[in-house]
């Protein structure tokens, strides 16, 4: 899995971003494609080659194809990418940016997300800047993303509420819990490029570990003699167990939400539906809200580079407002799967190990499942008649995990299929219904 690193210690802007994603190689051709499922025949991406402060960059140019392009609301929006036909993940991303977009303006301007009319996002080249980026990451091969500090700027800036302070309320917004500077005067941080670093940005840290394969450098439309405007996007391998200052081990990341208001004959399909985008675990508990509303909590289970996919997914297919999120340590122990012959067919048997010793052993319920129907017998039965031969061969918690070229395996004890090869103890991903870690 690739990693970028988001260099914004000079400023950031939607397009800058997506400049620098297209110096780094990503196809032009799939980033226009993208934007023209979204919007289609509206808006034209190019870039050419510039300098800023001597640097060599990358410039984005976003063009819209008609006149007067309507603003509109993060409901439209919304609705436009999720029929637009997308590749999953990067639907999900855009809907993630304009997700914490839409709740930094409603903050900001005191009305509900949805109703929140776009000035400047809701035009064609905002549009284009988000769905780019999105598709540039997926074209790379990017799994994940982290960003370091960002410039803000200073002074006052007009917008179409009239004249601002820079930082912009919304940038301010979004930019809570997050390292950030004034770094020069003008408007460095522009909502859009705010948006993109706190809904695809895992962390903020400095320039983590990693085998580095591709740079980009992408450029703001101001050629400032004292500073270069540049965004620039680091990608590489990240180099196992190593960790860059300030940063931290995030193993997985659990995104909660509270709901009240949804039809429960709904939930079997959302979890479903997280499940298959990519959850590790998806789950629900029943609670009591104030004022007594009886409720749910949604719990998600996932890897980092999967959290804004999924926060996407939550906003999506809930009623939701808000997706809580923290890190989590994940322990698992190493595991092994050992096929049992059971009657005519096989069944893995899960092993969970610690130093040697067998801890937790289990069949795999999908292949217990599939088995009694194959056979027309109960779940119930197939599953005690396989950790029934999994006992007989030795495979029960407090034992010695057996050696595989120990004589008692190798000659092949009674229920265990070919004894326990190297091939047969090859470790495994476990299966959605393995019970979770």
């Amino acid at each position: 899995m690739r990693h970028a690193w988001i260099d914004a210690s000079a400023g950031v802007a939607g397009d800058m971003v997506l400049a620098a994603l297209l110096d780094a190689g990503a196809n032009a051709d799939v980033v226009q494609g993208a934007v023209d499922a979204v919007v289609p025949g509206s808006v034209h991406v190019s870039a050419r080659a510039v300098t800023r402060a001597g640097l060599r960059a990358l410039r984005a140019d976003v063009k819209p194809l008609i006149d007067s392009p309507p603003q509109r609301t993060w409901r439209g929006i919304r609705e436009r990418l999720i029929t637009a036909e997308l590749p999953p993940a990067v639907r999900d991303r855009a809907l993630a940016v304009f997700t914490r977009l839409a709740e930094a303006e409603a903050t900001v301007h005191g009305v509900p997300a949805g109703d929140v009319h776009f000035h400047e996002v809701g035009a064609l080249d905002s549009i284009a800047d988000v769905v780019g980026v999105c598709a540039a990451l997926d074209d790379l091969g990017i799994g994940t993303v982290s960003a370091g500090e960002v410039a803000l700027g200073a002074g006052r800036v007009r917008t179409a509420h009239g004249e601002l302070p820079v930082p912009a309320p919304a940038v301010t917004e979004l930019a809570r819990d997050w390292r950030v500077r004034a770094g020069g005067t003008g408007e460095l941080a522009t909502p859009t490029g705010m948006a993109i670093i706190r809904a695809l940005a895992e962390r903020c840290e400095n320039l983590p570990p990693m085998t580095l394969q591709a740079t980009g450098v992408g450029a703001g439309g101001r050629d400032t003699p004292d500073r270069p405007n540049i965004v620039r996007v680091l990608i590489g391998t990240p180099q196992p167990g190593g960790l860059a200052p300030g940063s931290a081990a995030v193993d997985a990341v659990l995104l909660e939400a509270n709901v009240d208001d949804l039809d429960p004959r709904l939930w079997p399909g959302v979890l479903e539906g997280l499940l298959a985008a990519g959850a590790s675990d998806a789950w629900l508990v029943p609670i009591l809200m104030k004022k007594g509303r009886p409720a749910h909590t949604l719990s998600v289970l996932c890897e980092p580079g999967r959290a804004a996919a999924l926060r996407a997914r939550i906003f999506r297919d809930t009623s939701t407002l808000g997706v809580r999120e923290s890190p989590r340590a994940k322990t698992a122990l190493p595991r092994l799967f050992v096929p049992v012959r059971v009657g005519d067919a096989t069944v893995p048997i899960k092993v969970g190990h610690l130093e040697g010793v067998i801890v937790q052993v289990m069949p795999e319920f999908a292949d217990v499942a599939a088995l009694a129907g194959r056979e027309g017998r109960s779940e119930r039965a197939v599953l005690q008649e396989a950790l029934a031969i999994a006992t007989a061969a030795g495979l029960v918690p407090g034992a010695p995990l057996p050696d595989p070229v120990a004589p008692s395996v190798t000659d092949e004890p009674p229920g265990l299929m070919g004894g326990m090869s190297a091939p047969d103890r090859a470790p495994r991903p476990p299966s959605d219904e393995s019970g979770g870690e």
